[in-house]
């Protein structure tokens, strides 16, 4: 009885998932690969599958000959920029939305779905028109309010299911006990929504370093991200394909690693919070 269960749960679950998963890293495996093969060897043989042929001749290169260092710096300092900026403003809102009922409450959240429909080129050129009058164009300030600009409408939608969760009774015990409502909402509500606040900064952060459109378009002089500084790399006549392979490996890297750090504690958030509510 035992032996055709477990061959058709292989066959009808394991082998499928086993190959879907191939299918989605084969990509990242080829990119990495390709970054570990020095260019002579690329353009000769093509990819060298066997660590035997393997170098970091490619990441030298990307970070002793470009600015690659600097233009990562860029793109860490908008990312985090966004963060705390949609975190700031998606937070008030989620527990305004959540917490009182007003005249137009339902219209505004309609508009932040909205938001979201419309093409990103269609924000660019008024973005860039403002962002020249107010002189903060091509700097990492005019960068963070762009992307911005993207990540607080989901992320008010995100925060608000979050917030809304959580009983009203216990933001009125904690004013009965002396607290004001920036208190309660500091003590009380911000605790029991780690959970959703530490996804939504990922979403975030992910969307800021990986946006390429606003990067392009309202920097790419001064400060100029990743995403742009990759297309860099791209020459008029031929491509460096180990080299820009290396700068894809790199670039991937932070948001990477952030969210490997950040998944433990996400999941023991998760669960402290199912058990609290």
């Amino acid at each position: 009885m035992n032996r055709p269960s477990t061959l058709r749960r292989i066959l009808t679950t394991d082998l499928p998932v086993l190959l879907i998963v191939l299918f989605a890293m084969a990509p990242f495996a080829w990119m990495v690969l390709t970054s570990l093969t020095p260019t002579a060897a690329l353009n000769a043989t093509g990819v060298s599958v066997s660590p035997s042929g393997w170098s970091l001749d490619n990441y030298a290169r990307l970070l002793q000959q470009t600015s690659f260092l600097g233009n990562m710096l860029d793109s860490l300092i908008i990312a985090c920029g966004t963060v705390v900026l949609g975190l700031a403003v998606a937070v008030t809102a989620a527990y305004a939305f959540s917490r009182f009922r007003f005249a137009g409450r339902k219209l505004l959240m309609l508009q932040f779905l909205l938001i979201n429909m419309f093409p990103i080129v269609l924000l660019i050129l008024p973005l860039f028109v403002l962002m020249r009058k107010a002189g903060i164009l091509d700097t990492h300030f005019g960068l963070i309010l762009a992307n911005a600009t993207v990540a607080i409408p989901f992320a008010v939608w995100m925060l608000t299911s979050y917030v809304g969760a959580i009983p009203k009774s216990l933001d009125e015990a904690a004013m009965i006990d002396g607290c004001s409502r920036l208190s309660a909402l500091r003590r009380v509500v911000l605790p029991l929504t780690m959970p959703g606040i530490i996804s939504t900064g990922i979403y975030i952060f992910i969307t800021a370093w990986n946006e390429y459109l606003y990067a392009l378009t309202l920097g790419g002089k001064n400060v100029r991200p990743v995403t742009v500084a990759i297309q860099t790399l791209i020459g008029e006549y031929q491509i460096e394909w180990g080299l820009l392979a290396a700068g894809a490996v790199v670039g991937a890297m932070p948001a990477t690693i952030l969210f490997l750090l950040v998944q433990r504690r996400l999941i023991g958030g998760l669960t402290q919070g199912a058990v609290k509510g």
